[in-house]
C-alpha cells in the first residue's frame, strides 16, 4: 500500500507550480461554499480575535485562510519531488546567523513557532540551516502509510524527528549533547490544569507550559520564529528573533507571556496566515485554574465574554505538522 500511494503522491508532486494552486483555488471553493469544512469554527475563532472587524471582513480573511491551508497540503505534496535549488528559491529565512552563534559558543537552543503557515517548509528551511543536531517534536498521523511519507519528506534534511507520545523517554538521548529543539507552542495542553492560562485575543486560553518549563531548566536560549507568507504564492519568509540566550534568568510564565505577545502580533500582520480550524478556546476557564493564571491581571469571573462551542476535538483535522 505505501508505494501506490508514494507512487501516486509523487504523480501529483510533478504537476507545475501554476496547475498546483489553480487545483488548490478550486478545492479551496468547494471547502468554503460547498463542504464548509469547518467553517463554523473558523468563523467563531475570527469572531474572538477579530470582533471589530465585519463580517464581511472576517468571511474574506476565511476565505484566504482556506486557500492557505490547501496550498500548505499541496506544497507538502510537492517537497516529495521538488529539488533543493528550487526549494531554496522559496524559502527564506532572516537572522539565522544570530541563531549559530548561540550554538557555536555552546548553547542549546529552543526554537518556538505557532500554527502559520507553511510548517513543513519551515522545518527544512531550519533544518538545513541550524549548525549541530535539529530535533523536531510532531504529532504522528493516524493513517501508518501517509505517517511514513511525511517521515521521509520531514527528515529530507536530516532533522531528527520525535513523536510526542514518546518525547519525555526519547529526548533524554540528546539532552546530553548540544542540540537545538523545534517546538510549536501555541498547543492546548492535554490537561488543562498543567497548561499556562492567560489571555489570548483577550480570552483566556491554556498554552502548553512544557517549553518555558524546559527552557528554564536547562537554561537554554530561545528563539521564537515568525512565519511570514510573501505575495507571491508559494514564498515563505521565516524570522528568527532571540528572545534570550539563557531561559534560566526568567520567572515561570514569562516566555509564555512574551511567544503569547509575539504570535498575536504576527497573526494581527497576516491574519488569513494561522490555522483558525483548530478550536483554539474551547477549554473553558474555570475557578481551579486561579494557581495556573500567569498574567498579572487578576483571572476572570468564569461565564463571561463570548460564547464558545462546546468542548470538541481536533480528531477530523489532517495533521501533518513538522513540529
Amino acid at each position: 500500500m505505501y508505494y501506490i500511494v508514494y507512487g501516486l503522491l509523487y504523480l501529483l508532486s510533478l504537476i507545475p507550480f501554476t496547475v498546483m494552486y489553480g487545483l488548490s483555488n478550486v478545492i479551496t471553493w468547494l471547502m468554503f461554499y460547498v463542504f464548509r469544512y469547518r467553517k463554523d469554527v473558523v468563523l467563531n475563532n475570527l469572531q474572538i480575535a477579530f470582533p471589530d472587524r465585519s463580517e464581511p471582513d472576517r468571511k474574506k480573511i476565511a476565505l484566504a485562510f482556506y486557500r492557505n491551508l490547501i496550498d500548505t497540503f499541496l506544497e507538502s505534496i510537492k517537497l516529495i519531488s521538488i529539488s533543493n535549488a528550487q526549494l531554496e528559491k522559496r524559502i527564506q529565512v532572516r537572522n539565522m546567523d544570530a541563531c549559530n552563534r548561540l550554538i557555536e559558543a555552546g548553547k542549546n537552543v529552543q526554537f518556538h513557532s505557532g500554527h502559520q503557515f507553511n510548517w513543513e517548509y519551515a522545518n527544512l528551511a531550519f533544518s538545513k540551516n541550524v549548525q549541530g543536531t535539529f530535533l523536531g517534536v510532531y504529532m504522528p498521523i493516524k493513517n501508518k502509510v501517509l505517517n511514513t511519507i511525511f517521515l521521509k519528506i520531514r527528515s529530507r534534511y536530516n532533522t531528527t524527528l520525535i513523536p510526542v507520545p514518546e518525547f519525555k523517554e526519547s529526548f533524554k538521548q540528546f539532552s546530553e549533547q548540544p542540540y537545538s529543539l523545534a517546538l510549536v507552542s501555541d498547543q492546548n495542553p492535554g490537561k488543562p490544569m498543567n497548561g499556562h492560562w492567560l489571555n489570548f485575543f483577550g480570552k483566556p486560553t491554556p498554552f502548553v507550559a512544557g517549553p518555558d518549563k524546559g527552557a528554564r531548566l536547562k537554561g537554554t536560549a530561545v528563539v521564537f520564529v515568525k512565519f511570514i507568507k510573501e505575495k507571491k504564492r508559494g514564498f515563505y519568509t521565516y524570522e528568527a528573533a532571540v528572545i534570550t540566550d539563557n531561559a534560566s534568568d526568567m520567572r515561570e510564565g514569562e516566555l509564555t507571556l512574551r511567544f503569547r505577545d509575539f504570535l498575536e502580533e504576527a497573526i494581527r500582520e497576516q491574519p488569513d496566515n494561522y490555522l483558525w480550524s483548530h478550536r483554539r478556546w474551547r477549554r473553558q476557564y474555570k475557578p481551579e485554574y486561579e494557581k495556573r493564571w500567569i498574567e498579572s491581571v487578576p483571572p476572570p469571573i468564569p461565564n463571561t465574554g463570548i460564547t464558545t462551542p462546546p468542548p470538541d476535538s481536533d480528531a477530523g483535522i489532517p495533521d501533518y505538522t513538522s513540529t
